[in-house]
C-alpha cells in the first residue's frame, strides 16, 4: 500500500525502512488490483534508493499501454459524444473516463468500458441512434434498463438506471438523484477534444460511485481501483460537495455502516486526508471492518480477477452456475463479518435473482 499511496497522492515516498521489494510480486499484484499506472506514478517518488530499469520496465510498458489506450477510448468519447450532441441526445458519463480526470495522471489510470446514463426518453433515442452503428449489440436487460453494444474495439453500455441491487432503499436515493440531476441539469462539463461531455456533479457522482462499489463488494469483486476512484472524486471536490446531503441520503439508502467501513479503509490504507473524508468515523470498530474488506479485495481481486474465469466456457451452464453459488455461498460467510445485516439482505436478494435468472436461461 506504501507505493500506492505515493502515487495516488503524488507523496515521496522511502523504501529503505522494507528488507526487500519483489518488483515482479509487486506488478502481478498491481495487475490484479488495476493499479499499474498508480504503483508506476508510486515508484517516481521513491528518494531514498534507486529503482533499477529491470524493476521498473514491466511498469513502463504497462503505462505506455495504458497511456494509448486511455486516448484512444477519450477519441471514441470525443466522437460518439459528439455524434449523439449532434442528434440532440442528452447522455451523461459515469465512472471510467469522467472519474479519471480526477487523478493527477488520468491517462495512467486502467480505462475499461464507456457508460452512459440517460433519461427515459434520451435512452429510447440512444438505442434507435447508435444501435445501426455498432459492430453488435447484446440482448437488452430490460428490468434495469441496460444495453450493452460493441464499437470495436470499445465497449459501450446505455444505463436508464444505475441500481446496485444491493436493497430498495438504495435503489430508491439513486434514481431519486438521478431523476434530481436530469431535472435541474445539475452536470459537471469535461471538454474532451472538441467535445463537451456531460458528467454528474459531484453530489450525484459520489452516490453513484458509491453505490456501484457496494454492488462489487457484495456480488463478485472489487478492487482497489474502483475504491481509489471514488476517494479522487472525494478529493478532487472536497470544498464543493455538500456534506449534509450527503448524510442524509447515505441515511435514506441504510449504508452508513458501509460509508463509514470504507471511509476507514480509505483514511487508514490509502492515506485520504482525514478532513477530506465526509462522514469519518475513527472509532476502532470501523478499523477493525477496513482491515477485513482489505483482506477480502487482495483475496478476490478486481472483478474478482483472481478467480477462475475458465470456468464459464468449459463447463455447462448448470455446473459453472454452481461453482459461481458456491463462491457466492464464501463471499456471504467473510461479508458476514463485516456488515451482517445488509449481507443477509444482499445474499437473499441474490439468490432470489439467480433463481428467477436460472428460469429464464440466463
Amino acid at each position: 500500500m506504501t507505493l500506492l499511496r505515493a502515487g495516488l497522492w503524488e507523496q515521496s515516498v522511502r523504501l529503505l525502512p522494507f528488507e526487500s521489494v519483489d518488483f515482479e510480486a509487486l506488478f502481478e499484484l498491481a495487475d490484479q488490483q488495476s493499479v499499474v499506472g498508480l504503483i508506476a506514478a508510486g515508484l517516481e517518488q521513491v528518494e531514498d534508493r534507486k529503482v533499477t530499469k529491470p524493476e521498473a520496465l514491466p511498469f513502463l510498458k504497462k503505462v505506455y499501454s495504458l497511456e494509448s489506450r486511455n486516448q484512444g477510448i477519450n477519441s471514441f468519447i470525443e466522437e460518439l459524444c459528439g455524434k449523439m450532441n449532434a442528434a440532440g441526445i442528452q447522455s451523461v458519463l459515469v465512472k471510467g473516463q469522467g472519474i479519471g480526470q480526477c487523478y493527477e495522471r488520468p491517462l495512467w489510470r486502467a480505462p475499461g468500458d464507456v457508460d452512459l446514463l440517460l433519461d427515459a426518453e434520451n435512452y429510447e433515442k440512444a438505442k434507435a441512434f447508435l444501435s445501426p452503428l455498432a459492430s453488435s449489440v447484446d440482448k437488452e436487460m430490460d428490468e434495469s434498463k441496460h444495453l450493452g453494444m460493441k464499437f470495436d474495439p470499445w465497449k459501450l453500455e446505455l444505463h436508464g438506471t444505475l441500481h446496485g441491487h444491493i436493497s430498495k432503499e438504495a435503489d430508491a436515493v439513486v434514481d431519486q438523484v438521478q431523476d434530481e440531476m436530469f431535472t435541474r441539469g445539475s452536470f459537471r462539463v469535461w471538454k474532451n477534444g472538441a467535445t463537451d461531455v456531460l458528467l454528474p456533479d459531484a453530489d450525484s457522482d459520489v452516490i453513484f460511485v458509491f453505490s456501484h462499489i457496494q454492488q462489487h463488494f457484495f456480488r463478485g469483486g472489487i478492487g482497489l481501483r474502483q475504491i481509489c476512484d471514488w476517494v479522487r472524486l472525494l478529493w478532487t471536490y472536497r470544498d464543493s460537495i455538500d456534506r449534509s446531503l450527503l448524510e442524509r441520503r447515505i441515511r435514506e439508502m441504510k449504508m452508513m455502516t458501509e460509508w463509514k467501513a470504507f471511509a476507514a479503509f480509505a483514511v487508514n490504507f490509502l492515506g485520504m486526508p482525514v478532513e477530506a473524508m465526509p462522514l469519518y468515523d475513527a472509532s476502532d470498530q470501523w478499523k477493525r471492518k477496513a482491515r477485513r474488506i482489505s483482506v477480502f479485495i487482495l483475496r478476490v481481486g478486481n472483478f474478482g480477477h483472481n478467480r477462475d474465469g475458465s470456468i464459464y466456457t468449459k463447463y455447462p451452464y448448470v455446473v459453472y452456475k454452481a461453482i459461481s453459488l458456491g463462491r457466492h455461498i464464501g463471499d456471504f460467510f467473510e461479508h458476514l463479518f463485516i456488515f451482517p445485516l445488509d449481507s443477509l439482505r444482499v445474499f437473499g436478494r441474490m439468490i432470489t435473482g439467480g433463481v428467477r435468472a436460472v428460469a429464464r436461461g440466463e
